[in-house]
């Protein structure tokens, strides 16, 4: 493994492999990753739209999920029934309690796959190394446009 590309490359390169891994683990379910979000978000409890929209944000590249087409589409979560509501609250059916635990074996595999060779504590590790990173950025990106507003 090299370890003389940046960590951007590593990191765009990690992203991609999970989008290609989630869509081999979940696709002859018939889900890709952001359905399974949204199946996994509401198998706690049922949520209003803006909930999900959300807790989905952060894993959309201009931070504003679409979850219309991927709940009401002709493949959505509502149309195939795994998905009801009442107003804007959502709930998971009976079959989508089912497609959400049959997707969460699955993912587990697929997060135990990523993290084979890595202790907790690595991992733990990673993630804070990470967050630092992303910290550091968005003080920086906060002080420009602070300083931008000042001129």
């Amino acid at each position: 493994m090299s370890t003389d590309k940046p960590i951007g490359y590593w990191l765009k390169h990690l992203h991609n492999l999970i989008e290609k891994q989630f869509d081999a683990t979940l696709g002859d379910l018939g889900l890709d990753r952001r359905q399974w979000q949204i199946l996994n978000v509401l198998s706690s409890a049922a949520r209003r739209r803006g909930e999900i929209e959300q807790a989905l944000a952060p894993f959309w590249p201009d931070g504003v999920p679409h979850v219309g087409a991927i709940l009401d589409g002709p493949d959505g979560l509502v149309t195939r029934g795994w998905v009801g509501h009442d107003g804007d609250t959502l709930t998971l059916t009976e079959s989508g309690r089912s497609a959400q635990r049959t997707a969460a074996e699955r993912v587990g595999e697929t997060r135990r796959l990523l993290l084979r060779g890595l202790t907790s504590e690595q991992y733990v590790e990673t993630i804070r190394i990470l967050s630092v990173m992303a910290g550091n950025i968005e003080a920086a990106l906060a002080s420009r446009t602070a300083g931008a507003k000042q001129d």
